[in-house]
C-alpha cells in the first residue's frame, strides 16, 4: 500500500521544492560505485536527460499518489532493472536489483528529505522524522524491498547510513559529471512549444547558470556527512547563499496557488482525495 493520504510524503512529494531536493538524492545514488556504474554503462541521462527526468519524477509521484498504480509501478520498475548489470569501475561485478544496492538508492531519500526541509520548509521534529521513516519504508515495499534489506527503525538507519558513507561511497564518474559546469546538455525538450523554441534559442546562454545552479543544489541540500564522505566542497559562503534561498523558497511556495505549488499527479491525487471526502461526508450526514 502506498503511504497514507494526507500524510508527510503525501503533503512533501508533490510540493515543488522537492524538485530541488531531488539532486542531492541521485548524487548519493550514483556514488555508489555499483549503481554509478549502472547508471554510467545503461542509463540515458546523457543523451535524453530531460525524457529520463520526467519519466523518474513521474515514477516517483506514482509510489506516493498512484493508489493502487503504486504497486504496478513498482513491479514495472523491478522488471525495468532485470537486466542491467556489470562490472563497476573496481572490477566488482554488480546487478541492479541485487538487495543492498537497490537498498541504497530507496534508503537515500530519507536523509535527503530530511536534511533538505530544514532550509526549504521547516526542520522536522522528531516525531515528524518517524512518520516520514515509516512511510519511505512503505514505498521501499511498493519497490519490491524486502523488510529484512531495509533498516525498521531511524535507530538501525544511522549505523546502516554511516557504514555505507564510510565504506561504499566515492566521487564515481557519475558523480562528478552531476556537479560539472561546463558539460554539453542538451535544451530542455518538455512542456508547451513556445517554452521549448525560446529555450532551445536562448540555451547557448542559460546553459552554464543551468548547471551552475544544479551543481549548487545538489551538493548543498546533501546532508554534510555524506558530502564529506563523496569528498565534495562547500564553503562558509556557499552555505550563506543556501541559507538565503532558502528564506525566499520558505516565503514564497506556500502562497502559490495549488496549480503552481504542486506537480500535476499530486495536484489530481488531492483534487480527487478532497471530493472523496466531500462524498463521505454527504454520506453521513
Amino acid at each position: 500500500m502506498p503511504p497514507p493520504v494526507g500524510g508527510a510524503l503525501w503533503t512533501l512529494a508533490g510540493d515543488v521544492r522537492a524538485l530541488l531536493m531531488l539532486p542531492a538524492a541521485l548524487a548519493m545514488q550514483v556514488a555508489h560505485p555499483a549503481v554509478g556504474a549502472g547508471v554510467d554503462e545503461h542509463s540515458v541521462f546523457r543523451t535524453d536527460p530531460w525524457g529520463r527526468g520526467e519519466r523518474s519524477l513521474r515514477s516517483l509521484q506514482l509510489w506516493i499518489y498512484g493508489g493502487e498504480r503504486a504497486a504496478e509501478e513498482g513491479r514495472r520498475l523491478r522488471a525495468l532493472h532485470k537486466t542491467i548489470g556489470g562490472t563497476d569501475a573496481h572490477g566488482r561485478r554488480y546487478h541492479a536489483l541485487d538487495p543492498a544496492y537497490y537498498a541504497w538508492v530507496h534508503a537515500t531519500g530519507y536523509p535527503v528529505y530530511r536534511h533538505g526541509l530544514g532550509y526549504l520548509v521547516r526542520p522536522l521534529t522528531e516525531a515528524q522524522e518517524r512518520l516520514l521513516y515509516a512511510e519511505w519504508l512503505q514505498v521501499g515495499r511498493i519497490l519490491g524491498i524486502h523488510d529484512r534489506d531495509m533498516p525498521q527503525t531511524i535507530e538501525d538507519f544511522w549505523p546502516y547510513y554511516r557504514r555505507i558513507l564510510d565504506e561504499e561511497l566515492e566521487a564515481t564518474v557519475v558523480v562528478r559529471e552531476l556537479i560539472a559546469t561546463d558539460i554539453p546538455v542538451p535544451a530542455p525538450d518538455r512542456g508547451p512549444l513556445p517554452v521549448r523554441l525560446a529555450l532551445r534559442a536562448f540555451w547557448p546562454l542559460l546553459r552554464r547558470p543551468f548547471l551552475r545552479a544544479r551543481a549548487f543544489l545538489t551538493v548543498g541540500l546533501m546532508p554534510p556527512e555524506a558530502r564529506a564522505a563523496i569528498g565534495l566542497e562547500w564553503t562558509p559562503e556557499q552555505e550563506r547563499r543556501l541559507r538565503r534561498l532558502g528564506r525566499v523558497v520558505r516565503a514564497v511556495v506556500p502562497v502559490l496557488p495549488e496549480r503552481l505549488r504542486y506537480l500535476p499527479l499530486a495536484r489530481k491525487a488531492r483534487a480527487e482525495a478532497r471530493a472523496e471526502a466531500r462524498a463521505a461526508a454527504r454520506r453521513n450526514r
